[in-house]
């Protein structure tokens, strides 16, 4: 049994005037709910500017399609989220960035290693 919300049903039916900023709106909305469901301890107010910023991001499209295509994408990702169809992992690296691995992934060797480095890495 497939289990949806429906909101990229929804999105496509509206003709919205602003499909960007009702999907903008959808988002905030919902960051509490998904920091508390995946126990993401970020201020909410930190969350929205790294959410706010993805959005800046692409501000500078104006093809039509391509905006089409966002939008309906961001739906889509928001629902998964909401869904729990993805893992805190996941969330983290998007709010706070790709953070450098400690353990024992610290000890991979570089793109090019000498020999040196790949006996003295023990």
């Amino acid at each position: 049994m497939t289990v949806t919300l429906g909101l990229v049903a929804k999105a496509r039916t509206l003709n919205a005037v602003h499909p960007v900023g009702r999907l903008y709106r959808s988002i905030m909305k919902e960051v509490p709910k998904v920091l508390t469901i995946y126990d993401i301890d970020i201020p909410i107010p930190e969350a929205r500017a790294t959410i706010r910023n993805q959005f800046r991001k692409n501000a500078a499209v104006k093809d039509s399609r391509v905006v089409e295509m966002l939008v309906e994408r961001g739906y889509m990702e928001l629902e998964d989220t909401l869904l729990q169809w993805k893992q805190r992992p996941h969330l983290i690296r998007f709010f706070e960035g790709y953070v450098v691995p400690d353990g024992a992934l610290r000890k991979g060797l570089g793109s090019a290693p000498t020999i040196e480095e790949q006996f003295n890495r023990a």
